[in-house]
Order: C-alpha cells, then sequence, then structure tokens
C-alpha cells in the first residue's frame, strides 16, 4: 500500500512561487517504478490533472501550468515536488499527488491535498 502525504500549501500573491512536495511510502518496488502526477480541484469544479512525471523522471504538463509549473521527484528521499511560478488567482485550488504502478493505467494512490491560494 502505498502512502502519499502532501505539504507545502499556503497562500500566496499572484506572481509569487510555491513549491508543494508529496513524500511517498510503502511503494512496491523501487520509487523509480512509480507513475506520478499532481492533480488540483478548485471549489465547484471537476479535479484536473496539472502534470504527471514518469517513474524515471520525464515531466509532462497540462497546458494550464507549462511554462510556469515544474514536477520533478529527489530518488534519495522518494519524493516528489511541484514548483508553482508566476503563480495565477485561478491557480487556486486543493492540489493532490497521486500514483500509479508505471505499468498500470490508474492512480491507485492518493493523497490527503494540501491547499493552495493564490490572491491579486
Amino acid at each position: 500500500q502505498v502512502q502519499l502525504v502532501e505539504s507545502g500549501g499556503g497562500s500566496v500573491q499572484a506572481g509569487g512561487s510555491l513549491t508543494l512536495t508529496c513524500a511517498a511510502s510503502g511503494a512496491p518496488g523501487s520509487f523509480a517504478t512509480q507513475c506520478m502526477g499532481w492533480f488540483r480541484q478548485a471549489a465547484g469544479k471537476d479535479r484536473e490533472g496539472v502534470t504527471i512525471i514518469s517513474g524515471s523522471g520525464i515531466p509532462s504538463y497540462a497546458d494550464s501550468g507549462e511554462g510556469r509549473f515544474t514536477i520533478y521527484k529527489d530518488f534519495t528521499k522518494n519524493k516528489m515536488y511541484l514548483r508553482l511560478n508566476s503563480t495565477r488567482t485561478d491557480d487556486t485550488a486543493m492540489y493532490y499527488c497521486a500514483a500509479r504502478s508505471c505499468s498500470g493505467p490508474n492512480y491507485d494512490y492518493w493523497g490527503q491535498g494540501t491547499q493552495v491560494t493564490v490572491s491579486s
């Protein structure tokens, strides 16, 4: 059973930066076998994908984060990070990290979420 714990959320002014952390434990095999991602859900809206990263650390971004967000893994700490730069008020949401075996299609493991609030 994989446990994911997010941290690092908070309040920031538009244009500012924030780094979210997702600590993973209990993953079968190595951390490098876990494909992971960040998702977010704003109040009254559906959850959306923000960015994903392969087992080996290759990122892919949704349009909302392209050029502003950076996802990366620290294999020595079994942690994944999301750096949010040039934040906008529409980045306000609960951010969740998720993980799946890279050999499977579905994100089976989710963290509890961390709130990001961007003010103008």
